[in-house]
């Protein structure tokens, strides 16, 4: 199910239906919260960072201050000396992002939008030169995820022709219309820029919608994992494919001989080590022999998580190199030879390593685990890695108390590189990583304490459930989604579990809540909030849960299974799986972690659908949802609300226009923190 950190909060009127956009019926305006918000606001954000092939340079994106974002380079050794590269010209205002250094490491490709507001160019730059940055292609759709060709005579990105909205299902889905399913699809697919004369070749196929991609070294070979459209759907059965690269050629269903993909891994195969679960990180070996991947049970498409596998890039079965791991790699890099560059979640924090896979050892002399939220931008907990033989890295490091800024070195010697927000201070309080045990199960989660906070007072307490439920809560300053900090820092503890089901502990825990949504993660968290509630000053009649997507059915499912919440906000949750089933754009996600289709087994699905004990629920409930949501449509909050209106439960429904499930206007987003504040302070306030 989409994983969308909370993305925002959520309220406050009567039991009547509101469409939000800042209408009457917003709750007033909090001094306090308008005060937090431009706290979080004045972040200055590195969104992608880079190190050239050669360890000389370092560029990254970031948050610019005239909106949008801007390109900066500085040499390795003198990171101060920082320049701007831009696109525009002529007083045009422009975005740039999505940086790729050349593997000669003499130019850098980066996207800019300063040609139109609704399309974007392909650009060149030549950092230590004084040449201004040049159009290398107009492009006309949705691109992203730029990568040079190894002999560096291409760029090659992901691109969706003609794309009206981004790829992928937190975008708010397009109203439907025509003959669903088949009329409108927006395919993704590898595209190659010539670097000489800018000539754009899509190459391959227009029947697959392409996910991520990865050169052979010797350019003569694409791996990627796709699956047939619609796109944002068939990720959860996609295949990783090998197809020959052909220079001006563009392929088309049934082409000629030689120049087809060939299937290389196929999860549906029953006989398959990986059978029914997903693919993700595709990576050439160095000598082409070999293709590494990420294969487990994931929630989301771009939130990877599972065990590593090998497999001969000539076909053959795939072998698990990390068997009974307690930890989820979700990235993964060749460094030389059988070295992998790897990062992993274990326990709620980043660890970072390189991996011999011959001997299935982590070296520990290249070793590190930081408390932080990690990663270059480009995938989930990426590095950018460099050639040279002592690899130095490039990173961007967040914490719930350090904002984010972009790092480099080797691992046993990383510097801070940006120092955009080093005045910034958090308006929250102190975040502890807090651990418990729930049978047979080692759980963790982190806790922010309140701010000014005073053990001797008791403190209202707000579960935070986090999206997946293949995901998990790591360390990060609060971005767009505002997640705790705003609670804690108007006097409210927040526990964000990572109960079973999510990622940390490895794959056997990341799968232990399949066909049992709602009940051994509930019973999870529930005792998490025994322990925190034992060792702290929280108050046990006032605890609240919130969260968004999964997080949002737990929200909903709790309610029904406890009376231990005073109060609860659900955000694009789901409410009756059965339903649901039939209503979303994502369906083929299910199977994975029921077992089987509604139709075939409705039974595991009614006994987790919130809908069926309604009658449970006492606890005021606010629901708010986007109105073109795909992931977690907004019928299943109208469901949810509809039955507890009925009830004479305490409740209201927030529908935001034209949101999908990853809001993108910032007045909702602050309309719905807003809103959730004055919940949770109507029904267990902080004073």
């Amino acid at each position: 199910m989409a994983f969308c950190k909370w993305i925002s909060a959520f309220v406050l009127l009567s039991s009547a239906t509101v469409f939000a956009q800042k209408t009457p019926g917003s709750p007033a305006q909090d001094p306090r919260i308008t005060e937090l918000i431009t706290q979080l606001e004045a972040v200055r954000s590195p969104r992608q960072t880079a190190i050239s092939p050669d360890g000389q340079w370092i560029a990254w994106t970031v948050s610019s201050k005239e909106g949008g974002s801007e390109v900066d380079f500085a040499p390795l050794s003198n990171p101060e000396a920082v320049h701007r590269i831009t696109a525009c010209a002529g007083g045009q205002k422009g975005s740039e992002n999505d940086i790729a250094w050349s593997p000669d490491s003499k130019k850098l490709a980066f996207l800019s939008n300063c040609n139109s507001e609704h399309q974007e160019g392909l650009y060149l730059a030549e950092p230590g030169s004084n040449t201004p940055a040049h159009l290398l292609a107009s492009l006309h759709g949705f691109a992203h995820d730029l990568q040079w060709s190894p002999d560096g005579k291409y760029v090659s990105l992901l691109y969706v022709e003609g794309a009206t909205r981004p790829a992928g299902a937190l975008a708010a889905m397009k109203p439907p219309s025509g003959v669903i399913g088949v009329e409108g699809l927006e395919i993704q697919r590898v595209a190659a820029v010539d670097a000489q004369n800018g000539e754009l070749s899509q190459v391959t196929p227009a029947n697959l919608h392409v996910y991520e991609f990865d050169w052979s070294p010797d350019t003569k070979r694409l791996a990627y994992v796709a699956a047939p459209p619609p796109g944002e759907n068939n990720w959860w059965v996609a295949k990783l494919y090998t197809q020959p690269f052909m220079p001006g050629s563009s392929p088309v269903a049934g082409g000629r001989a030689g120049f087809d993909p060939s299937i290389l891994v196929d999860p549906d195969k029953a006989s398959s080590p990986i059978h029914g679960l997903q693919i993700a990180v595709p990576r050439w070996s160095p000598d082409g022999s070999q293709i590494a991947f990420i294969s487990g049970l994931m929630s989301d498409q771009g939130v990877t998580g599972g065990d590593i596998y090998v497999v001969s890039s000539t076909g053959g079965e795939p072998k698990d190199v990390t068997p009974d791991r307690k930890a989820t790699p979700v990235w993964i890099q060749w460094v030389q030879g059988n070295i992998l560059g790897v990062t992993e979640i274990t326990g709620g924090a980043s660890h970072l390593f390189a991996y011999d896979v011959d001997s299935q050892q982590v070296m520990e002399d290249h070793s590190l685990t930081l408390p932080d939220g990690i990663g270059s931008g480009q995938q989930m907990m990426s590095l950018s890695i460099a050639d040279t033989e002592d690899h130095p890295i490039a990173l961007i490091r967040s914490s719930f108390s350090h904002p984010p800024e972009v790092w480099a070195g080797t691992l046993d010697n990383l510097k801070q590189i940006t120092h955009y927000n080093d005045g910034l201070k958090p308006a929250w309080g102190k975040a502890d990583s807090v651990e418990w045990d729930n049978e047979g199960y080692h759980i963790q989660g982190w806790l922010i304490e309140p701010a000014n906070y005073d053990p001797g007072k008791k403190y209202p307490l707000v579960v935070m459930v986090h999206g997946g439920p293949s995901s998990a809560v790591v360390p990060r300053w609060p971005g767009a989604g505002f997640g705790g900090a705003p609670f804690s820092a108007l006097g409210y503890f927040v526990l964000m579990p990572n109960p079973r089901g999510s990622y940390g502990q490895g794959e056997k825990f990341t799968q232990a809540n399949r066909k049992d949504f709602g009940y051994g993660d509930l019973r999870d968290i529930l005792a998490g909030v025994d322990t925190v509630t034992k060792k702290y000053s929280i108050d046990p009649h006032r605890v609240g849960i919130t969260g968004w997507s999964y997080g949002g059915f737990m929200t909903m499912f709790a309610v029904t299974q406890t009376d231990r919440f005073q109060a609860a906000v659900a955000g694009a949750g789901i409410s009756n799986w059965q339903s649901y089933y039939g209503e979303n754009s994502i369906d083929q996600w299910m199977i994975p972690f029921f077992g089987a289709s509604v139709y075939d087994d409705p039974a595991v699905y009614a006994k987790s659908s919130a809908i069926n004990f309604i009658k449970k629920v006492k606890t005021p409930t606010l629901v708010v949802v986007g109105d073109r949501d795909g992931e977690c449509p907004a019928p299943q909050s109208f469901e949810f609300w509809h039955a507890l209106r009925d009830e004479h439960v305490p409740t209201e429904l927030v529908v935001y226009p034209n949101e999908g499930h990853g809001f993108v206007s910032r007045e909702h987003r602050i309309d719905v923190l807003e809103r959730a504040l004055a919940w949770f302070e109507k029904y267990m306030p902080a004073q």
